[in-house]
């Protein structure tokens, strides 16, 4: 290959080999295509032929891609189709002929310039998401707090730039007549319902609030009920609710204090091999501003580690849209029994990714391994 073609291929793929970047377009189609066909009617018709079938579900696709598009947008992109179809006629009236140009070069132009629209607008909103995403980093924690004894790790990946999960693992501020919090450490996992954007902002106040009320609760229950009526308050058109798992970790003692509101179930593997669920709470924040929680404990030993996790690590699916699962997770976790925390962290992730392949992520991921170590 000539070095000026090599040079440009080379920009244009970024040196991605054929091979994965047929992987990426195959799971770009496939995830535009959910996007799409999620606004069709598949069933068919107790009295519909096949062809009329084919052509209610192409029409339904047509009009689900071209509503996308912005009025204006949508006249050109069906002017250009228009155009692009629209052969040469030869015209003969008496003695008179002529014929009218093929215009589908103009039609390929119009898709050209609403290409370079749609372009324009991914480029900017990709930059507002790049800052937001920078933003949001800044609210996660770096790195966990350094407790002799205790080994924390933590990893998050979002499905989109920006991600409506959420992790945190601080010191409780003293609450004045409660010298408990002076040695406690308050953990969280939560993951706020969709992606993207909306999920984000909700994040955001979440981990604001939840910074706030923690300095002012004496207890996890009335933490958690405060908590609920202000994620319920910001969710007045209901659509949008939390699921949490918060701890509270005595640091003296090792006991741990948690309530779940309808997160995924957390597994605490002793040193023994026997596991345990953390499954005491109640609903998701967000839902019922009545509602009430029960709160758990669990004693954590030497050689005990706990792992919590969001849905996207055990809903994560291959390109045979098979689900990653409990029973693989939990494979992937007894076999790292007595490995350090950040290896446990690293070894479900791994085999998460492994099973995953090429197949694009469809949910944002989250987990957080807690590891006793002290003898």
């Amino acid at each position: 290959m000539p070095s000026r073609t090599r040079l440009f291929w080379q920009q244009v793929t970024d040196g991605i080999a054929v091979q994965q970047l047929w992987s990426q377009f195959r799971s770009d189609a496939r995830a535009s295509y959910r996007l799409y066909s999620r606004e069709v009617d598949w069933q068919r018709g107790e009295t519909e032929t096949r062809w009329q079938r084919f052509k209610r579900i192409a029409r339904g696709l047509f009009w689900a891609m071209v509503l996308k598009l912005s009025p204006a947008r949508r006249v050109l992109f069906i002017a250009a189709l228009v155009l692009l179809v629209f052969p040469g006629i030869d015209v003969r009236f008496r003695e008179a002929e002529f014929q009218t140009p093929n215009l589908a070069f103009f039609g390929a132009l119009l898709l050209l310039i609403l290409f370079a629209l749609e372009l324009a607008d991914r480029v900017t909103m990709k930059r507002d998401l790049e800052i937001a995403k920078d933003i949001q980093g800044w609210m996660m924690p770096a790195a966990a707090p350094q407790i002799p004894g205790i080994e924390i790790a933590f990893a998050t990946r979002p499905a989109n730039t920006v991600a409506g999960d959420y992790y945190d693992t601080f010191f409780r501020p003293v609450v004045e007549g409660d010298d408990r919090c002076s040695n406690s450490l308050i953990v969280v996992v939560a993951d706020v319902a969709g992606k993207s954007v909306p999920a984000a902002l909700l994040m955001a106040t979440l981990r604001a609030s939840l910074r706030t009320l923690a300095g002012a609760c004496s207890g996890l229950p009335e933490l958690m009920l405060r908590l609920n009526r202000y994620a319920c308050e910001q969710n007045a058109g209901g659509q949008r609710f939390t699921t949490v798992f918060l701890a509270e970790l005595d640091l003296a003692t090792r006991q741990l204090t948690y309530i779940n509101a309808g997160h995924n179930w957390p597994v605490l593997r002793h040193a023994s091999g026997a596991t345990e669920r953390l499954d005491k709470g109640g609903v998701p924040i967000g839902l019922l501003a009545s509602a009430r929680y029960e709160s758990g404990s669990a004693q954590l030993a030497p050689g005990d580690t706990l792992l919590i996790f969001t849905d996207g690590l055990i809903e994560a699916e291959n390109d045979r849209e098979e689900e990653f699962g409990e029973d693989r997770m939990f494979a992937v976790f007894n076999a790292s029994a007595g490995r350090s925390a950040k290896d446990v962290l690293r070894n479900v992730m791994a085999e998460a990714d492994h099973f995953v392949g090429t197949a694009a992520q469809h949910d944002d991921i989250t987990c957080l391994v807690l590891r006793e170590t002290s003898t």
